[in-house]
């Protein structure tokens, strides 16, 4: 199984422009930070080396290098940084359900205030809030049918499995598994739109606050759902895979 493979992972002295994007997030996780400020998608888009991530965005890979190595340098991997790569299934289930699917149920309606408010008060002014107001409803749709799915199916099939597995059941949980991925896509592409029409979530000069707050929890959305994503797709999936 993968998990022996993520076990096997350590900490490298320094990163190469070959290595794989989620690699280094899973060695280094300061380094998500990083890549969110390089609009490099670390979690559905992963599984590519640097270089060519690079490339997709116009970036200097071997700059990024550098840089990678300095924040490496700077800010030493801490034992409890990498403890997801250990951790059991349960454990890293119960923390997805506990921060992250919980995270999306309290704040989702709230999000979803306030992008009402901003749409209805500034939307005849700024037509591009009726194109956020509709991609943040389909991303929260779904978002809460996706994490309702893995709560009462998808995660109880994968730990039944873990304490009793066979060939049917890995066969089960691959296909399960590549529809999450799918959606986990089709997610990601949602938010790239919502990053493109709220101009990188930069408000006009005359936004109230309202309109500033909304695109700050949009952002945060954003890396909520990477960081969900990204243990999902990069650490707990390919156990099963």
């Amino acid at each position: 199984m993968a998990s022996n493979q993520l076990n096997d992972i350590t900490i490298q002295p320094g990163f190469t422009s070959e290595a794989m994007v989620r690699d280094i997030v899973l060695q280094f996780p300061k380094a998500a930070d990083y890549f969110k400020a390089k609009r490099i998608d670390f979690c559905c888009g992963g599984a590519k080396p640097l270089a060519e991530a690079a490339a997709e965005k116009g970036l200097d890979p071997e700059a990024m290098v550098q840089d990678l190595n300095k924040l490496q340098d700077e800010h030493p991997v801490l034992e409890e940084d990498t403890a997801w790569n250990e951790a059991s299934s349960e454990e890293l289930v119960n923390y997805i359900v506990n921060k992250h699917h919980r995270y999306l149920r309290e704040e989702l309606p709230l999000i979803s205030q306030n992008v009402t408010k901003v749409f209805r008060v500034h939307g005849e002014d700024s037509p591009h809030l009726g194109e956020m107001h509709r991609l943040f409803n389909l991303l929260r749709e779904e978002l809460l049918q996706h994490t309702a799915k893995e709560e009462e199916s998808e995660f109880p099939k994968m730990l039944a499995y873990t304490q009793n597995p066979s060939e049917e059941g890995l066969a089960e949980l691959r296909g399960l598994l590549h529809n999450l991925e799918e959606e986990h896509d089709g997610a990601g592409e949602i938010l790239r739109e919502l990053r493109r029409v709220t101009n990188d979530y930069t408000p006009p000069a005359h936004a109230c606050t309202t309109y500033r707050l909304t695109y700050a929890r949009l952002e945060e959305l954003e890396g909520m759902t990477f960081e969900h994503v990204h243990l999902e797709n990069n650490i707990l999936f390919l156990r099963y895979q």
